[in-house]
């Protein structure tokens, strides 16, 4: 490990030490994977016009994000089930972006709740939400973030259903018997089990509302005083709703190119966004994202910051 320059390497690694079921879960996207490739290869696309002799002796990356003070423009995205990679799970996340002065975001699909991840300490986190048919439990997650702390909903709207992903229908994906989806223990949701195709998926379909729609947003505003992210937009035309449903901002995603294949690159997309937001609500991107010039580039185009999956 102590080898390592930068953070494509570890999928090298991760790739030579994870079960086959769960590499190919964290690092495959949905159906020919275009938007996967996409989401790299638009970074690559992008050049830099540098100016020289410019003063730069001294650096200040901290920003503010929704009124909170973090060390750098980068946050942590929502990975589901972390625990498949490490026993520790999301428990290490949360410890590392502590020490790292930034936010985690904790997924609704988590192998830790939010009141064990709460308790490794009073950091700045985001909730991740899924929408489910049964509002009373997307009520009580909602609550429950609430009172373990969290600062802001990072409502995902990209998942009407889930991605056709490959690779997991071949694998097919499930949760070993020691690992549960913690935030849904005890609520009576079934169970992530195996299927003649992806566990996961047969899982979304039964608990994901697939009319989630704007309307929805107003009754989430009801239930908590939370900001609201809108995680999923790639468009003018849903950012100027967005804006208008009230949401505190936008991460531009297309969920790691995980859900609908033939998107945009996120990239491609932000600027876009950007100017549609008109600066009223502050925009973020995730996926693709590898290097600092990665970063850098997102912010040149406008974002506020970027998250990037563990």
């Amino acid at each position: 490990m102590e080898m390592i320059t930068n953070v494509t390497e570890y999928e090298a690694i991760a790739k030579e030490k994870l079960p086959k079921m769960v590499y190919d879960y964290y690092a495959s996207g949905a159906e020919d994977q275009w938007t996967l490739n996409e989401n790299r290869n638009a970074f690559s696309r992008i050049l830099f016009r540098p100016r020289i002799l410019v003063d730069v002796s001294k650096i200040d990356l901290t920003t503010t994000v929704l009124g909170f003070k973090i060390s750098m423009p980068i946050m942590i995205a929502p990975t589901a089930m972390q625990k498949l990679a490490h026993p520790e799970g999301e428990l290490a996340t949360a410890r590392a972006a502590s020490a790292a002065g930034t936010i985690m975001t904790l997924s609704s699909c988590a192998s830790s709740s939010v009141e064990e991840v709460a308790s490794t300490g009073s950091d700045i986190r985001f909730f991740q939400l899924y929408v489910l048919k049964d509002r009373n439990v997307v009520a009580q997650l909602v609550r429950r973030a609430e009172r373990a702390g969290f600062k802001a909903i990072a409502l995902t709207v990209d998942t009407p259903i889930l991605g056709h992903r490959e690779a997991d229908i071949k694998n097919r994906l499930t949760l070993p018997l020691n690992l549960v989806l913690k935030n849904f223990e005890g609520l009576d949701l079934g169970k992530l089990d195996k299927t003649s195709d992806s566990g996961l998926a047969s899982y979304v379909a039964g608990q994901i509302d697939p009319s989630l729609n704007w309307k929805d947003i107003k009754w989430l505003q009801s239930i908590t005083s939370l900001p609201i992210l809108v995680k999923g937009v790639l468009t003018v035309e849903d950012t100027r709703i967005a804006i208008q449903a009230g949401a505190a901002g936008i991460i531009v995603s297309n969920h790691g190119a995980r859900q609908l294949d033939y998107v945009p690159a996120t990239i491609m997309a932000l600027e876009e966004v950007v100017k549609a937001a008109q600066g009223k609500i502050p925009v973020f991107l995730d996926s693709g994202i590898r290097r600092g010039t990665d970063v850098f580039k997102a912010l040149a185009l406008g974002a506020a910051g970027v998250f990037v999956s563990t």
